[in-house]
């Protein structure tokens, strides 16, 4: 199907950057949506939620005669759905386990189901400093230390050093974490130990050992926004627009990094896969990815998956997903940045687009 480039200023950082996009040429568009009907259903990841909505409203208007359906119920249950027919594809933060293969090639009618990585919420570190007008940079050892409350004050040393010529303050630091099971807290933790080797607790609970805790995204922002000194681990749209926070740039190894579109896109070009049998199936390696150090990457990035059939569908249902997806990898711009998330582009939206294609 043609497409048309279109390319709209957004601004994740305050930095205006060009986010470009492809389209569907209308003419062709209009000849195939006829044949594109009835509602694509979806379950899982909470975290998608919001893109979800902004692909369901692109989606309908390509093709008028079909409707999405998702329920964010999330990723375990998206994956029972999925396994068990009552979802035509899963939303999850994590990848299906070994024994969840071998149930989803049963409902694919013998086929692999593929993991598509295809949402992206970057993890920003978002922080309440008053009276320092300069954007803090931490590396990722500090981040440990912080974290771990081991450091404890703004102007500690180790800070200093991150921070050359910076005056910091003798302000406490408090650290606000997600008293929630988080996939954020999963992936954050994952992080520190791949990227520091000096971290030891895992999982989707955040150690309650030092800090405060909050409820969800939302709510650990809410927090930081009203404590003077606190920092946080937060999906970066709930660190966008709010007064008193700042976000933090990141020395990964090679220098300070800021989160933006380009950073971020940086560190999905290099991805490594752990599936070497199919490009299509994108599970993700999050220990080489958390453990890069490339020069201008931002990889502290959730990957969102949406599990499909590779084959098996029935036509009708091929069809809805196919065309579904393609939409979703069309409309990779400013609606889907307000919505928190970062757009796909380059080498990575190009594998994305060739697995899509590929799905019988």
């Amino acid at each position: 199907m043609p497409r048309l480039l279109t390319c709209a200023a957004v601004a994740l950082t305050p930095l205006a950057l060009v986010a470009c996009t492809e389209s569907s040429d209308p003419a062709t568009t209009a000849a195939d949506a006829d044949n594109i009907t009835g509602q694509l259903v979806g379950e899982g990841a909470s975290s998608q939620q919001n893109a979800m909505s902004v692909f369901q409203k692109a989606f309908i208007e390509a093709y008028p005669k079909a409707d999405l359906s998702y329920n964010a119920s999330g990723s375990g249950a998206g994956i029972e759905a999925f396994i068990n027919g009552t979802a035509t594809f899963a939303g999850s933060d994590s990848a299906l386990k070994d024994e969840q293969v071998d149930q989803a090639a049963v409902r694919c009618e013998g086929n692999p189901a593929w993991h598509l990585p295809s949402t992206i919420g970057p993890v920003a570190i978002a922080y309440h400093l008053d009276g320092v007008e300069e954007t803090i940079n931490l590396s990722t050892q500090n981040l440990a230390r912080i974290f771990s409350g081991e450091v404890t004050t703004w102007n500690d040393p180790a800070i200093g050093a991150d921070n050359p010529g910076v005056a910091l303050p003798d302000k406490d630091i408090t650290i606000i974490f997600r008293s929630d099971e988080s996939g954020t807290s999963d992936n954050f933790q994952k992080f520190l130990a791949a990227s520091t080797g000096a971290w030891n607790s895992e999982g989707k609970q955040f150690p309650d050992t030092v800090g405060e805790g909050a409820n969800g995204s939302a709510g650990v922002a809410d927090q930081v926004e009203k404590i003077d000194g606190a920092i946080t681990y937060v999906e970066a749209g709930f660190a966008q627009g709010r007064e008193n926070i700042r976000v933090a740039t990141v020395d990964f190894g090679s220098g300070r990094v800021e989160l933006n579109n380009q950073t971020v896109e940086a560190a999905l070009d290099s991805l490594a896969f752990k599936d070497t049998d199919s490009p299509h199936n994108m599970v993700v390696d999050t220990e080489a990815l958390f453990a890069s150090r490339g020069e201008g990457a931002y990889p502290l990035i959730l990957t969102t998956y949406n599990i499909v059939c590779s084959a098996g569908y029935d036509q009708s249902q091929s069809d809805l997903v196919k065309a579904f997806f393609s939409t979703a990898l069309d409309n990779q711009g400013a609606q889907l940045e307000q919505a928190g998330f970062i757009p796909v582009t380059g080498t990575h939206l190009q594998r994305l687009r060739d697995a899509v294609d590929a799905i019988a």
